[in-house]
């Protein structure tokens, strides 16, 4: 339906919660939230504020804006769309998931946009990625002015002992602020009429919408699990700073400075770091006492920074027992995956423990009973760290339905590169490690079974599938931690080879993905590979200054390299470049990259295209998804069941229609709390 009218948004808010810590949702239900500042554009007028928190004239709504947010044919724009719709829902009083609902398919959010064409996710670092003019950049003064209006102070003598800043104790500037609420509203309608061109698709659109039902919906915590943790946490965490105290006469042995000095001294050689992976190195060699090993030991179980989740958990969880906000859409946008947010579900430690001794080691923490523990698991950090995932749990008189992709990934390079006998696997037995194994060592499959010597082989084939499929050589073997599986280093350089004459049509993908984009970037033509599955073009605006290597996926979505040109590599060899943002110094920069690492973030962005699509059917289908990870999805089902169960792994199977093809598979359980199967 087409739009009557367009109204670009920038909202100012207060909380007496810490947004950074407890998330957006947490943060708008407090009782003390309130919107300070409305500014807005009608139709690319002039900005105009409204001003909530000082009175007087402009301080009232006017109806026909409360009637805009209502109407479905007025489009809403604001950047980080996610936090006006749900902030205004609050101020409004309206409920998210009912008439909130309602109106969430008429707001875009301008954020969006530039992740989806390459661009960083702050408002300030896409004004300087995008070069924008000082006039139409943020207002650098925003943080302190936030600081200053939007959060609580600190009481003191000179301001009267009060704990919240208003526009009447500094004049001057809630006037600054004012023209920096406006600015934003200037800045992100600059951002969308640069990328106007390079439209976000429609059914990327209507994923963000589904996106923010279910962050709005969350997920159950089991709050007094978190609260028995923390308990115990707390304890543990003071009797093993005592106890090294005794050991190392330290102040303070948990100072990363004084237990390095003392380590030096008692082992006289240098320590670089005391970083887990080294604390877990150092533990693993000939120590010089047991007091040094000890120490070790304790601060190993003092890193065990996976139970600071508990911490998260709790400063996020709202008044209905309910953790919202846990995923980020578009988060990685290169790919378009997910982020995790708060208590970064991407990342939850992976439990050990049995599945049937879960719910007597949730018991005895929420009984605080720490000798139990002890007595029946062992360390105690360690065994918080495995509950933490289970503290997600379903809410009375629902069941938790998981359902996950099998081997998605492994799937997904086969189907695009053409390695048919991959593909075969998946389609019959789906034993893709034995069946590597089997094509790399030229030893019969039937013989890689358990009891057999021929099993060794497929620890090998393990590995090599999942680390050498984007390129990559023996460092890729070590990183998903071949030496651990006891793979002799001397060993790797055999398995990438056999690995790589055991692919060739993967291999062939790398070298002609990298052509590709090389041709389109040198000569600006357009490549069609894989039977036109991938579509490589330069897209340009020279109007705007705007040139991007862009990749068409199968369903259309496009990967966007913004700046493409041809630069050096780090090995002195000519290489494709374009400007993105580095993980590492989190700036602006010229990046390279070459056909394995191009063919990772098609596979993985696809892969995410068919997660995306499976979690739009389960929606329609009545299962409601609470959160997901990586290729997992996570739903809660009112008295869930085996049936309920087998009819998602046959939504999750579905292939989608421009995937002709590929074979699909998943996998799942029921239960009351969430876990790894």
């Amino acid at each position: 339906m087409d739009a009557v009218h367009y109204l670009s948004i920038d909202i100012e808010t207060y909380s007496d919660v810490d947004i950074k810590k407890a998330g957006l949702y947490r943060y708008a239900q407090s009782p003390a939230f309130n919107v300070l500042l409305i500014a807005y554009s009608l139709d690319g007028g002039p900005v105009e504020v409204i001003d909530l928190a000082s009175g007087g004239p402009g301080s009232l709504i006017p109806v026909w804006f409360t009637n805009a947010l209502k109407d479905p044919k007025c489009i809403k724009h604001a950047y980080n769309a996610a936090f006006e719709w749900y902030c205004l829902c609050r101020f409004f009083r309206w409920n998210p998931l009912r008439e909130g609902l309602n109106f969430l398919p008429s707001w875009r959010c301008t954020m969006l946009h530039g992740l989806y064409c390459g661009y960083p996710g702050g408002l300030e670092a896409i004004g300087r990625a995008l070069e924008l003019p000082q006039d139409r950049r943020k207002l650098a003064a925003g943080k302190a002015l936030i600081r200053y209006f939007c959060t609580p102070c600190k009481p003191t003598r000179n301001n009267g002992s009060r704990t919240r800043n208003e526009p009447h104790h500094d004049p001057d500037k809630w006037a600054l602020f004012k023209q920096y609420n406006a600015q934003d509203v200037i800045t992100e309608m600059e951002i969308e009429r640069r990328l106007s061109r390079f439209p976000v698709p429609p059914a990327l659109q209507a994923q963000w919408v589904t996106d923010q039902t279910i962050n709005a919906r969350g997920v159950a915590a089991d709050t007094e699990l978190v609260a028995g943790a923390l308990a115990l946490d707390a304890a543990a965490r003071e009797q093993y700073i005592q106890e090294a105290v005794e050991l190392t006469g330290l102040a303070n042995p948990n100072s990363t400075a004084q237990l390095t000095a003392w380590l030096q001294r008692e082992m006289e050689e240098e320590i670089t770091d005391l970083r887990k992976e080294t604390v877990s190195d150092l533990l693993g060699q000939d120590l010089p006492g047991d007091a040094v090993r000890r120490v070790l030991e304790i601060r190993q179980a003092l890193g065990k920074t996976s139970n600071k989740k508990y911490n998260a958990l709790e400063a996020a969880v709202c008044a209905d027992g309910r953790v919202r906000g846990l995923l980020q859409f578009y988060g990685a946008n290169r790919t378009g995956r997910w982020a995790g947010r708060i208590v970064q579900p991407q990342n939850l430690p992976r439990t050990y423990i049995a599945g049937e001794l879960l719910p007597l080691a949730r018991e005895l923490v929420k009984e605080r009973r720490r000798e139990g523990l002890q007595f029946v698991f062992g360390d105690l950090p360690d065994t918080l760290s495995q509950l933490i995932r289970t503290a997600f749990v379903a809410a009375p008189g629902c069941t938790l339905v998981d359902a996950d992709f099998s081997a998605i990934e492994a799937r997904m390079i086969a189907w695009l590169a053409g390695e048919e006998w991959v593909l075969e696997v998946f389609r019959t037995h789906g034993k893709i490690y034995e069946a590597a194994a089997a094509q790399m060592f030229g030893v019969p499959l039937e013989r890689i079974k358990k009891g057999n010597p021929e099993y060794e082989y497929r620890q090998k084939g393990k590995v090599a599938t999942l680390a050498l499929g984007y390129q990559g050589g023996a460092g890729s073997l070590v990183s998903m931690g071949a030496l651990r599986m006891g793979i002799p280093e001397e060993d790797l350089p055999d398995i990438v080879d056999r690995w790589r004459r055991a692919n060739p049509a993967v291999v062939q993908f790398w070298y002609s993905v990298e052509a590709a984009a090389k041709e389109t970037v040198e000569q600006g033509r357009t490549v069609v590979l894989q039977n036109g599955r991938l579509v490589f073009a330069r897209e340009c605006d020279p109007e705007n200054d705007l040139d991007f290597l862009t990749i068409r996926l199968p369903n259309g979505r496009k990967l966007y390299y913004a700046k493409p040109h041809m630069g050096v590599n780090r090995f002195g060899r000519p290489s494709i470049c374009y400007w993105g943002m580095d993980q590492t110094t989190k700036k602006w920069t010229a990046l390279e990259t070459y056909g394995g690492k191009l063919v990772e973030n098609i596979t993985q962005a696809t892969a995410r295209d068919c997660l995306a699509e499976a979690i739009e059917r389960l929606e329609r289908a009545g299962y409601p998804v609470v959160f997901h990870v990586h290729d997992e999805v996570v739903l809660e089902v009112r008295d869930g069941s085996a049936a309920d169960l087998e009819r998602v792994v046959e939504i999750m199977r579905q292939t989608p229609a421009w995937a002709e093809g590929l074979p699909l598979n998943a996998d799942g359980w029921v239960n009351e709390f969430f876990k790894k199967d």
